[in-house]
């Protein structure tokens, strides 16, 4: 269980972070996105990585822009992926991070990438964990988690959506469900529910917006303008990022990257940090050790 919760005003926004160790810095973003009805992914997702990377480097886990328990956006015209990006590169520099290996799961593997390629002079690596999200082709999340039980975001609820994107639910924790559940109960989820989905922000603004910058993220990628160090980690049996895109967008970044690794991992599916995290944190260790001593 992860503890010691802190705070810090992030351009208006209080967000909340983990922070544990020293040495290089590795910055966890988690993900998904505010107001989904499926799972309240945040900061704790991170848990099984968390102390045991902290042995090693000063390891920080944050709760990205309206979500776990860091403050919505403060207009509607900030429910897009854009202001996410934009809220994580505020939090760098209210942290005075430069340097910083970034590493970012599904949505946040998204987030990372285009947090590089905007902003390179802050970043030491970019670390992209099964992100449907970034890599090309459709996702087949809708269809896996169309008959997930009712009512959605009850524990029950949350508890089948992490079985259905994992290869096993041995991972699947007391402490992440309590978390889970606790923002799902949040008034301040709740409002974001409701705009996304009630007041159709999602469907207006939120995914058209997001398919326009995803568009541009990887026209980006495929012109050779990430240099950064880069690794992607893949789950074998993601059922929703299939590996094959993975292996797609990896091409796509290894053609101008000098330094772009890929570690794909048996018998783990979306949250292949979680199912399998001693493999996952070698691979994320070794990773981070050698861009420090090339940089």
């Amino acid at each position: 269980m992860m503890t010691g919760a802190r705070l810090i005003d992030v351009g208006g926004i209080r967000t909340r972070y983990f922070e544990k160790g020293s040495g290089e810095t590795l910055v966890f973003f988690h993900g998904s996105h505010f107001g989904t009805t499926d799972a309240c992914d945040s900061a704790i997702d991170w848990e099984l990585n968390f102390d045991r990377l902290a042995r090693w480097f000063r390891v920080i886990a944050v709760d990205k822009l309206g979500q776990g328990h860091t403050d919505n956006p403060k207009s509607d015209d900030d429910y897009t992926m854009a202001a996410v990006v934009q809220h994580a590169y505020r939090f760098l520099v209210a942290m005075s991070l430069k340097n910083a290996h970034v590493i970012g799961h599904s949505r946040g593997g998204y987030l990372v990438a285009r947090l590089t390629l905007e902003h390179p002079e802050l970043i030491g690596s970019c670390i992209i964990v099964d992100s449907g999200t970034l890599s090309p082709g459709t996702s087949k999340t809708e269809s896996i988690l169309a008959n997930a039980p009712k009512p959605r975001l009850s524990r029950k609820s949350q508890r089948w959506v992490a079985e259905h994107y994992s290869y096993s639910g041995k991972h699947i924790t007391d402490s992440w469900l309590d978390g889970a559940v606790e923002i799902a109960n949040l008034p301040k989820y709740q409002e974001a529910v409701r705009k996304m989905e009630e007041q159709g922000l999602k469907r207006r603004r939120f995914l058209p917006q997001l398919a326009l910058e995803k568009k541009e993220t990887l026209n980006w990628i495929t012109r050779g303008r990430l240099k950064t160090p880069t690794l992607l980690v893949w789950g074998y049996n993601d059922p929703t990022a299939a590996l094959k895109r993975g292996q797609f967008l990896f091409g796509l970044i290894a053609d101008s990257a000098p330094i772009a690794e890929m570690h794909v991992i048996n018998q783990a599916g979306h949250f292949c940090y979680r199912e399998q995290p001693e493999t996952f944190n070698q691979v994320v260790r070794a990773f981070v050790e050698k861009c420090s001593t090339v940089r």
